[in-house]
Order: C-alpha cells, then structure tokens, then sequence
C-alpha cells in the first residue's frame, strides 16, 4: 500500500464518518422530543437521562472520528 492510496482511504473515511455525524447531530436536534420518547420508553430512561446519553455519544463519537480518522489522513498528508 502506498502512501497517497492511506491518504486517500482515510480522507474518504473522515468524510464519511463527519456526514454520520452531522446527520445525527441534525435527527437527534430537529426530531429530540419525539426520539426521546422513543429511547426512553425502549430503555425505561428518563429524558434528561436520554438527552445526556445522546450528548455523550455524539461527543464520543466526535472524539473516535477525530483520532482515527481525521489525524491519521494529516498525519499522510503533512508526511
């Protein structure tokens, strides 16, 4: 594998995994009220439990693309 084909892989799949992101950040702002309902019926929370829950995973998930996706490819493309 050469250097510009990772370059390539892990462009493609920081974008990928921030289009993720952003369409779960934009469901869960536009549609919370009627989602939480749903996930707090489901796992018998709370809503503000689910509302934390929701944070904390879009905050991990934010954090996981960061370091395996978006500093690798500026590791490739700095090297």
């Amino acid at each position: 594998m050469t250097q510009e084909f990772l370059t390539t892989v892990f462009g493609w799949m920081a974008l990928l995994n921030i289009a993720v992101l952003l369409f779960s950040t934009l469901m869960i702002v536009l549609m919370q009220g009627w989602i939480a309902g749903i996930h707090g019926r489901i796992f018998q929370m709370e809503r503000p439990d689910v509302r934390r829950a929701y944070f904390r995973f879009l905050a991990n998930y934010k954090i996981l693309t960061l370091i395996f996706c978006i500093i690798p490819w500026l590791a490739l493309k700095l090297a």
